[in-house]
């Protein structure tokens, strides 16, 4: 059977020479006949032409402050939540939030924040130290009342950034102190330099207790409610389909410069270029980087390029038989053309080396590495040494939706496939929704093999390496751990010595390298376009910002 990936690299060639005439000709007439033309996909409802509309590339998981993961969720979050510390449009540099000052004390264990008065929360209630705290104690506190873990939330970006929970010996958090209003402390168990980045990453916006405690076990879900102090106001999710906000008109911060924002979920990157062609959105993300000529050739169209800070990965679940021998893992990094698949699916706007950090950190890494090469006849001798010398089945789940890293999941998945078919490894595949896919690799026994990929919550690798690596972080690879790069990780971030930590993360570069769990497979410059009537968007390289600057003319 040929795979789309085999089809694919065959007519690659004369595919985009056909993509490029066409879209010459499609340049010159209305619409794209790939659009829908019905009035529902160019508004939601009457008198909401004006509306800004955002194609997303899949549905939120939820709109619930500390329980996501997926940028999916952060985009709609950072519409309506905000945050205690803020990112500098563009970049990765602090500004304040929520919060207008913070600081360490001397020993580095306390870290107290000031908090912005005069704040409402969207139902009209006062943000204050104390809802700060309801929202932390709800992500770190088991016994948290609100925090509604009967009822399955998990909160698992929380101990993948701050080690533990409430009681859990790694929890860097031992307290949150509501000193007064206006301010807010948190006391660590070891100094952690990038805390303030840490705590204003895209996960933790700070919600309305009271809309909290009245929705219940309901919050955040479509159908419910979510309630922040952001420049956008929920008014409906569509379950399949989009989410409509307004904007809030007693923002503390700039006004948002449209009356509405109007989130649509298109997982096909085709789909939404044919929509962002056809005006029914009007800027968009994570296309495929063959679609630049496309962009490029419609007079309408601008292409936008996000700054690089991401890994997209291939993951090998230690739990499963065969990939418990490093021997195995290491066959299948030989094994994989990752040059060769960089160069078809990404060209000029991806990179492939052997470091899980993104170029923007090299000073980070082991500079005496070099790439896994691609070796089929080595990876054979390899399986063959640890009892696999016909080859087992494995099962390799690949995303449902597009993401930064890996834009086209299922032909990405096949090129992996193929090669690992030379050396005898027979590939099954699997999918399922976004939302399940990220819960059930957690779970045991794990997906046995998987693609997935991080963008940067901050510019740090402490965000890159101990959220995948550190205490908590690889129930994924079925509990894989290395002693050794859990410490370096605890030392990397009590110290703020520039020397020590690049030392320290070099080793944990090292180590990772030689373990072989996350394969990493590209770092990738994320493609995204707009309408040329939509000005003031500036993408930030963390994967997602506020849109309340961005204005359609």
């Amino acid at each position: 059977m040929i795979t789309e990936w085999q089809r694919w690299r065959r007519w690659r060639p004369v595919l985009l020479g056909m993509a490029f005439a066409l879209t010459v000709v499609l340049s010159n007439c209305g619409r794209s006949p790939n659009a829908t033309n019905s009035p529902q996909a160019n508004s939601p409802a009457s008198g909401e032409q004006t509306a800004l509309v955002f194609g997303l590339g899949g549905e939120p998981a939820n709109l619930e402050p500390g329980n996501i993961t997926d940028n999916n969720s952060i985009y709609v979050h950072e519409q309506i939540y905000d945050r205690l510390i803020n990112f500098q449009p563009g970049t990765t540099e602090l500004e304040p939030g929520l919060a207008t000052e913070w600081s360490a004390s001397d020993d580095g264990l306390t870290w107290t924040f000031t908090l912005r008065e005069g704040v409402t929360f969207h139902d009209g209630t006062p943000f204050n130290a104390e809802a700060v705290k309801t929202n932390v104690e709800r992500w770190w506190d088991p016994a948290s009342p609100t925090g509604y873990r009967d009822a399955g939330r998990g909160y698992e970006i929380w101990p993948g950034l701050f080690g533990g929970f409430k009681g859990d010996e790694a929890s860097t958090v031992q307290a949150v102190n509501a000193v007064d209003d206006t301010t807010i402390e948190f006391v660590l168990n070891q100094p952690f330099a990038a805390f303030p980045a840490a705590i204003g990453s895209g996960y933790f916006g700070i919600a309305s207790p009271a809309a909290i405690e009245e929705a219940g076990t309901a919050y955040g879900t479509a159908g419910s409610t979510a309630v922040g102090t952001g420049p956008y106001t929920l008014q409906e999710w569509r379950s399949g389909d989009r989410i409509i906000l307004a904007a809030n008109p007693d923002y503390w911060g700039e006004a948002p410069q449209e009356e509405q924002l109007v989130v649509r979920f298109i997982t096909d990157p085709s789909a939404r270029l044919a929509e962002l062609r056809a005006g029914a959105i009007d800027f968009t993300v994570e296309l495929a980087p063959d679609q630049m000529p496309e962009i490029r050739s419609d007079s309408n169209l601008e292409p936008v390029l996000r700054e690089s800070l991401n890994v997209g990965y291939f993951a090998l679940n230690t739990s499963y038989e065969p990939l418990a021998d490093a021997r195995v893992r290491r066959a299948i990094a030989l094994a994989i053309n990752r040059e060769e698949i960089v160069e078809a699916f990404w060209g000029d706007l991806g990179q492939t080396d052997p470091h899980f950090l993104p170029p923007s950190m090299d000073n980070f890494n082991d500079k005496s590495l070099s790439a896994y090469e691609y070796n089929p006849d080595e990876a054979k001798q390899l399986l063959a040494e640890a009892g696999y010398a016909n080859g087992f089945p494995l099962e390799l789940w690949y995303m449902p939706v597009s993401r930064p890293y890996f834009p086209t999941p299922k032909p990405i998945a096949e090129a992996f496939a193929a090669d690992l078919s030379e050396i005898g490894i027979t590939i099954t595949f699997n999918t399922k929704d976004w939302a399940t896919y990220i819960e059930d690799s957690k779970k045991a026994p794990g997906y046995q093999s998987f693609m997935l990929g991080w963008t940067g919550d901050y510019g740090d690798p402490d965000n890159f390496y101990y959220y995948h690596f550190g205490p908590g972080g690889t129930s994924d690879l079925g509990n894989w751990k290395n002693d050794r790069v859990i410490q370096l990780l605890n030392e990397a971030r009590a110290t703020d010595d520039q020397g020590e930590r690049e030392t320290m993360y070099a080793e944990v570069d090292k180590i990772l390298y030689d373990e072989v769990v996350r394969i990493p497979i590209v770092h990738s410059q994320p493609l995204l376009a707009q309408r040329t009537n939509i000005s003031g968007w500036q993408p930030s390289p963390l994967g997602s910002e506020p849109f309340n600057l961005i204005s359609k003319d």
